[in-house]
């Protein structure tokens, strides 16, 4: 059982840099798929990088360069670092956990507004 707890977000200029944290308690996220999503305005929520728990990570296109996942199992956090922040990154992001096929777990999210 996996508590996960976002932080990070806010209000940012177009080119900015931010740097997201995912927060685990109730158990250790070595075991997990590590994820961040992210849901914006009238739009289906979209994986936009995850990190399996061989720290291979993957990207989707549109954050490709520009974003890096990382995870720190010692310390049960995953991290995305988020640069050249453009406005249509603007969106609530979730961070995810998955383990086999029936643990699924997702924090409360965390806006992020990207201003032009």
């Amino acid at each position: 059982q996996l508590q996960l707890v976002e932080s990070g977000g806010g209000l940012f200029q177009a080119g900015a840099s931010l740097r997201l944290s995912c927060a685990a308690s109730g158990g250790r996220i070595a075991p997990y798929a590590m994820g961040w999503f992210r849901q914006g305005l009238g739009k289906a929520r979209q994986m936009v990088a995850s990190i399996d728990t061989g720290r291979t990570p993957y990207y989707a296109e549109p954050v490709k360069g520009r974003f890096t996942v990382s995870r720190d199992n010692a310390e049960n956090k995953v991290y995305l670092q988020m640069n050249n922040l453009k406005p249509e990154d603007t969106a609530v992001y979730y961070c995810g956990a998955r383990r086999g096929s029936d643990q699924n777990y997702w924090g409360q999210g965390t806006q992020v507004t990207v201003s032009s």
